[in-house]
């Protein structure tokens, strides 16, 4: 992604539901575009330059299949998440093969459709860049490297600045071996017995940080590194 905002297209027929989505995704550093009907989110596309679609699946004038579908004739891989308050298996698998990337039933925790945009941001590209904040999705945990934020679910824990510079170094890495030697000269600009064993309990600190989930291990190998290990 680049460094401007993450644009969504948001298209909800359902006002209330779709002026609450608006303010919270804006209140999350995303640049957001609302429409009501099929057609007219179909010419909003058409007319901008956007990053995510969010669409409702019962729309009027052109329903959320068929906005779907006509985006993935022109665009292949913008994300795209279905919003539905039917939870029926043969919408879902529709909805699939035509390339969607989620589907979310309503009613549902903004929360939730937060974290579910970020893991696919996240797999598009590793370093989200939201109001040029960067932020990783480590599992169910949002790193949000400028404000030395860890946030799991609704709950979240301010960094030091050691700690969060290591985390991004490894979040940044991820799934591969950091050597030390790296870690200790970006973190400390040196590398001497001293500072390796401050690395060392500031890897303990993390690993404790990131303990609830089952799906990330912080593992040290002797005298080569250490490796984030999120198992996707």
């Amino acid at each position: 992604m680049s460094n401007e905002k993450t644009k969504i297209l948001l298209v909800e027929d359902d006002t209330n539901l779709g002026f609450l989505l608006l303010e919270f995704l804006e209140s999350n550093g995303f640049y957001v575009k609302l429409y009501r009907d099929g057609i007219s989110g179909y010419k909003g596309f058409e007319g901008s330059e956007f990053n995510f679609c969010i669409l409702d699946v019962m729309l009027p004038k052109l329903d959320g299949f068929s906005l779907a579908q006509k985006i993935r004739e022109t665009n292949k891989t913008i994300p795209i998440i279905f919003l539905t308050a039917r939870s029926m298996k043969e919408d879902k698998i529709r909805g699939f093969k035509i390339g969607i990337d989620d589907y979310i039933t309503k009613p549902f925790d903004e929360d939730e459709l937060l974290l579910r945009i970020e893991s696919i941001l996240n797999r598009v590209s590793p370093e989200v860049t939201v109001e040029n904040k960067l932020i990783y999705s480590l599992g169910k945990f949002r790193f949000d490297v400028n404000n030395q934020e860890l946030r799991y679910e609704k709950e979240s824990k301010r960094l030091t600045s050691k700690e969060s510079k290591i985390l991004t170094i490894l979040a940044k890495n991820k799934n591969n071996i950091v050597p030390r030697e790296q870690i200790l000269q970006e973190v400390w600009g040196e590398t001497n017995y001293f500072v390796g064993r401050s690395l060392d309990v500031f890897i303990s600190k993390i690993r404790t940080y990131l303990k609830r989930e089952e799906s990330i291990k912080i593992e040290t190998i002797p005298t080569v590194g250490v490796i984030l290990n999120i198992n996707e």
